[in-house]
């Protein structure tokens, strides 16, 4: 037996990993770039609203070509990646006075809570559970229609608080990735796409689904094709889904550049949102430089032959990982937190599930026996190390040799 104090392992931590970054890459589009004044100018000046023309006509054409739809650069707005672009859709698209709630599926991307609160929609962050395939629609439909018969009651959100040519207000916002979930990592099937759908049309509500198109290829199960979606017989100028993507898991999350993609009145009128307006879309230069990677087809060769490879082999060796040490153990009678806790002592950091909740209305579901493992931030041969210690946290936690918030044995077992 050998004890000695490890070296932290950080499977809480969501970022690429650093051999999955990009820097040659993007050196090279941006001295192509650079050095051509048709493109340096306008991608040192202040931007267009909707963003940099090329990279609109060419990201609609990309995402025409997974998704199999129509390519439509006018249903494009470039934006500052998901997280500034979901705060000017509620700036836009959202008042508090007239917005009912927002609909988070749950376990939920936690650091989005925030972004609905300051927006002013604190206490009225909605819980909406998974069940083994996603978002459950059918409880969904139950709260909106209790929640709709209450307002309608009291008579309020009677008028639009916002006016403006390019704004519409919606009653409804939800919130899900529909493709590889996170945390859950649950595909939504064409079915329940297809009743969202036709949900949010009944109770004029915004479906604002999160993710990257190239991200899902992760998963073992195949994206339904959007274009199967039932069209209602009068389109909504604004509809009724947007897809707020991002290349921060794509090309770096330092580009700080994002898109939405949406019918041509919604992506406009994102556009116009005051803080676009003034200076124009934002992330201009590395807008630039990601069209040059995309024009370049670089963007594609690294996803195809690089990352997608590599992080595919790590999903691998992770799930392998688990199903040998953490299954046989179960999680009878442990709590997600005290495991992270146990772990952190270990030399192993997770999120316990607590953490996935959603703010305000955490008991419309509770995850107190899980934690989350990413394993895209450290190298392969740690993630499996990680999940060896997790191992160890989890008996420990069992076997009561670990009192939550009191420390009883820090040692680490070499083997």
């Amino acid at each position: 037996m050998v004890t000695r104090t490890p070296h932290l392992i950080n499977l809480l931590r969501g970022w690429p990993s650093p051999s999955l970054l990009p820097a040659a890459a993007l050196t090279a589009a941006a001295a192509r770039a650079l050095s051509d004044p048709t493109i340096s100018v306008p991608g040192l000046q202040y931007a267009p609203d909707p963003g940099f023309q090329p990279l609109r006509e060419h990201l609609a054409a990309w995402l025409a070509r997974f998704y199999g739809a129509a390519p439509e650069a006018d249903g494009i707005c470039i934006t500052g990646g998901a997280s500034q672009s979901l705060a000017n859709m509620l700036a836009s698209f959202t008042d508090p006075g007239f917005t009912r709630a927002i609909w988070m599926v749950a376990p939920c991307y936690f650091l989005a809570c925030p972004i609905f609160e300051d927006a002013g929609f604190g206490g009225r962050l909605r819980a909406v559970p998974e069940d083994d395939d996603g978002a459950n629609v059918e409880v969904l439909a139950q709260k909106l229609q209790e929640l709709d018969e209450a307002w309608e009651r009291d008579g309020r959100g009677a008028k639009d608080l916002k006016k403006g040519a390019h704004r519409k207000l919606y009653r409804h916002v939800i919130y899900l990735v529909p493709t590889c979930a996170n945390p859950s990592g649950k595909t939504l099937p064409l079915r329940r796409r297809e009743a969202l759908v036709r949900l949010a049309r009944a109770h004029d509500m915004d479906t604002a689904p999160a993710g990257a198109a190239a991200w899902h290829r992760l998963c073992a199960r195949a994206v339904p094709a959007a274009r199967s979606a039932p069209a209602p017989a009068a389109p909504a100028p604004f509809g009724h889904a947007v897809s707020n993507g991002s290349f921060s898991k794509i090309v770096a999350p330092g580009v700080r550049t994002g898109w939405v993609a949406a019918t041509p009145a919604f992506a406009y009128g994102l556009s116009q949102t005051g803080a676009s307006c003034s200076g124009g879309a934002p992330s201009q230069l590395a807008a630039v430089m990601v069209w040059e990677l995309l024009r370049s087809g670089e963007l594609e060769r690294r996803l195809v032959e690089e990352s997608i490879p590599q992080l595919r082999e790590r999903h691998r060796r992770v799930l392998e990982a688990v199903e040998a040490l953490l299954v046989p153990l179960g999680v009878a009678g442990v709590r997600g937190a005290d495991v992270a806790d146990r772990g952190r002592e270990l030399g192993v950091t997770v999120g316990a599930g607590e953490r996935f909740e959603v703010a305000g209305d955490e008991d419309g579901a509770r995850f107190e026996r899980e934690v989350r493992i990413c394993f895209s931030w450290e190298e392969v041969e740690d993630v499996v190390e990680g999940v060896r210690r997790l191992s160890h946290a989890v008996r420990d936690v069992q076997q009561g040799k670990f009192v939550a918030g009191r420390r009883v044995d820090a040692t680490y077992i070499e083997k």
